[in-house]
């Protein structure tokens, strides 16, 4: 049996030693981001996926183990054990090989076979499915016993065919045939239930559909699966049942004889009532497991991009929560996110309130300095955008900021520790504020769940979801750094090797102590050893400390070489940092050791070049187009800026400042063919689209990103198909003829035309 470590190697493609090397770093408690920064010389360079990946798979591989073991212990004891099962055991190298061995020993509930097995009728089950040259009638009559409950030679032959059709049901050959079979052949075949066509108008396309399993794209299978659950659809999962039965026949049929039409009738009996809706049951988790893992990796990397969105920096800014009626909550925050000031304006309920909330923001802005205005782009945000723009702050940049989450934040109990005598409304404004300043630092206090972007997030496994979307917010957090002097608990919690009770720890020693003025301080926090120190000090940043490489990337345990290249340079750290021409004399190949090689060394000269960077791209002002505030405001044909709110499998949203986003369905994305959207568009990023397509009624927004080379490409072959002679499939086969238009997607925003639009691109 090979080793985990082997296994891994071989299904990552990397060598057996970076993989051995990786599993113990993480057996002794460090952390992927840790592993991929601090310790490539151990692993061979290998990144946060690939740390991740074995992580998880070695996690998997013990949980097979684990399993491996309870069924050796369970076969021993019900004495079933024999060194040919023992070396099939242990030979397995998946989860469902082992259960399909262990399948026919298990112990079970009643079944008919059991029963037929009570009453004795077993050895005329294996003699008949051994289909040799007998006298059917005579052998199955020996087995009439009205005491076992046997009273007619029928009544003998239908017991043994239970047990037959059992035995081919758990056989484990014929399992994995099986379960090949239905991963190549099934297809997805849903329609709606009588009387829920009004009700389940979202699944309209759904409502008579099939499509191969293997080429089922994720979005799809998890509207399905949603429709089936809310009672719209029928969902069947199967492939062609004569084909199945085919395979089945050609294992275990050996003879042309009375005994084989006994298997026969066993084996399609077995097929259908047994092995097919456990076949289809595995098949459903197997397909299930398969969407949710698209729909977290694309929800992952939508995060991903969320959290690392570019920050305005350290400003004084003024964020307002937009509303109508109830007016728009301003506060001023200073540069550190800290509240100053609260109140409310009414900019949108008459002319009064209007002069009074001039008034209000000019006094706000000159009071505080106010260097930037932050507004939500929720009700009422374009409205206020326009009133704030009308108002001509000098020197004061204005941005729409997305508010998706607020609420969520402005709840909970975070929100409430921080602004315990603040209302909500309070609260969601300063966290729209804080989201301009640092959208990392802010959003890391929400569940990533609630943040608005990925598909179906609802309906995956909410552990694996939670799981990934952890990872990401670590990645995320410790790919920027945290200062530590005024970092949040929440961030804090997400830096290597720290977690919540530690990150409390750290902001109470810092509130009783004062500022941090050098990392070894951090050795002082109470529970904070050396390992948590040595995981979480790389991450952590000290503006203007005593060592300027607190303030940098470079870990405490390497200041040694960088004062001994500045040593042999004949000056100062401080000074080396500051003079680039002296960084070029360093040759990293003198100061390579066992401990330490070149890819240590490297990233410790892209520090000095630039100590402490901020991996995230320059902030930069947006504004949407003046005078287009909502749906209506919008024709055919226009061109708009936008931002890249959420990236799906068939396309990305834009918010356009309409309040609804619009979609740019992947055949739009780009004059060539995309096949992953996350390659042409991130989320936050700024675009340039095309409105396509507008439907007031149903707030639905085509957009294209495609240049104007493009779109009249493709008016023009639109126009050829058109005036080509309608095909007449009045004499076709009809059950051949297959849609060509893919079905929306069922979570809400996908255009009615985007069926349209794809199908002419097949």
């Amino acid at each position: 049996m090979l080793t985990h470590h082997k296994i891994i190697a071989a299904e990552l493609n990397v060598a057996e030693k970076q993989v051995t090397a990786t599993i113990n770093l993480l057996d002794e408690g460090a952390t992927v981001p840790f592993i991929s920064r601090y310790r490539k010389e151990l692993t061979g360079s290998l990144d946060e996926v690939e740390v991740a990946a074995i992580r998880d798979r070695v996690l998997q591989l013990r949980d097979l183990d684990k399993r491996r073991e309870a069924i050796l212990k369970s076969m021993t004891e019900l004495g079933k054990l024999t060194p040919e099962l023992e070396k099939q055991i242990n030979e397995a190298e998946t989860i469902s090989l082992l259960e399909d061995i262990y399948l026919p020993y298990k112990p079970k509930r009643k079944t008919r076979a059991s029963v037929a097995k009570e009453k004795g009728l077993e050895p005329l089950a294996l003699q008949i499915l051994d289909q040799g040259n007998f006298d059917l009638d005579t052998e199955a009559d020996k087995f009439i016993d009205a005491e076992k409950g046997v009273n007619s030679l029928e009544e003998a032959l239908a017991g043994a065919r239970d047990i037959i059709a059992e035995m081919i049901s758990e056989n484990a050959e014929a399992r994995t045939k099986m379960r090949t079979y239905f991963q190549e052949k099934a297809e997805f075949k849903s329609e709606v239930i009588k009387g829920k066509e009004e009700e389940g108008i979202k699944y309209k396309d759904y409502f008579e559909w099939n499509e191969p399993v293997k080429t089922a794209a994720s979005h799809r299978v998890l509207a399905m699966r949603r429709g089936e659950k809310e009672l719209i659809l029928r969902l069947d999962v199967l492939p062609p049942a004569e084909d199945a039965i085919a395979l089945l026949e050609n294992q275990f049929i050996t003879s042309n004889n009375a005994a084989s039409k006994q298997v026969q009738q066993a084996l399609e009996d077995g097929y259908k009532r047994l092995l097919e809706p456990a076949m289809e049951t595995e098949l459903r988790v197997f397909t299930k497991q398969k969407a949710d893992e698209e729909a977290i990796k694309v929800f992952a990397e939508n995060a991903r991009q969320l959290l690392l969105a570019a920050p305005m920096g350290q400003k004084n800014v003024l964020a307002i929560d937009p509303g109508f009626r109830t007016g728009c909550k301003v506060v001023c925050l200073d540069k550190q996110g800290q509240l100053l000031e609260n109140t409310a304006i009414y900019p949108h309920t008459g002319q009064g309130n209007v002069k009074n909330a001039e008034f209000t923001i000019q006094q706000l802005c000159e009071k505080y300095d106010i260097e930037a205005i932050a507004i939500g782009n929720g009700t009422a945000g374009r409205e206020t955008e326009a009133f704030i723009r009308s108002l001509n702050l000098p020197n004061i940049a204005i941005v729409m900021v997305n508010e998706s989450g607020a609420s969520i934040y402005s709840a909970s109990e975070v929100a409430r520790e921080e602004f315990p005598t603040q209302d909500i409304t309070v609260r969601g404004a300063v966290s729209i504020g804080r989201r301009l300043m640092d959208p990392l630092a802010e959003l890391v206090k929400i569940d990533p769940k609630s943040i608005g972007v990925g598909q179906y997030q609802h309906d995956v496994d909410q552990n694996k979801l939670q799981a990934s979307l952890d990872d990401t917010v670590i990645s995320a957090v410790n790919a920027v750094g945290v200062e530590l002097n005024t970092a949040s608990k929440q961030i804090l919690a997400y830096v290597s090797g720290l977690g919540p009770a530690l990150a409390q720890n750290i902001v109470d020693f810092r509130n009783t102590h004062g500022a941090f003025k050098n990392r070894d301080s951090l050795k002082k926090v109470p529970r904070l050893g050396d390992k948590a120190y040595e995981q979480a000090a790389g991450f952590l940043r000290i503006r203007n400390a005593e060592n300027i490489l607190d303030t940098s990337g470079v870990h405490p345990e390497r200041y040694d070489v960088v004062d001994k290249m500045a040593k042999d340079l004949g000056t100062t750290v401080s000074a080396l940092i500051k003079d680039t021409q002296l960084q070029k004399q360093i040759k990293p190949q003198q100061y390579v050791t066992d401990e330490i090689g070149l890819p240590t060394l490297n990233d410790i000269l892209k520090e000095l070049a630039k100590p402490g960077r901020d991996p995230r791209e320059q902030f930069e002002a947006f504004s949407f187009t003046e005078g287009v505030n909502e749906i209506a405001d919008l024709r055919t044909g226009m061109k708009l800026p936008g931002i890249v709110t959420n990236i799906t499998n068939f396309g990305a949203f834009v918010d356009i400042g309409v309040h609804q986003d619009g979609l740019v369905h992947t055949s739009q994305l780009a004059n060539r063919f995309v096949a992953n959207p996350n390659d042409v568009v991130k989320v936050h990023q700024k675009v340039e689209v095309t409105v396509m397509e507008v439907d007031v009624a149903r707030k639905r927004i085509s957009l294209s990103m495609k240049t104007e080379a493009g779109q009249k490409s493709e008016v023009r072959s639109r126009e050829s198909r058109e005036q080509k002679p309608k095909h007449d499939f009045k004499n076709n086969n009809k059950q051949n003829f297959k849609p060509r238009n893919e079905p929306k997607d069922a979570d809400g925003d996908l255009q009615a035309k985007l069926a349209k639009l794809k199908g002419m691109f097949k």
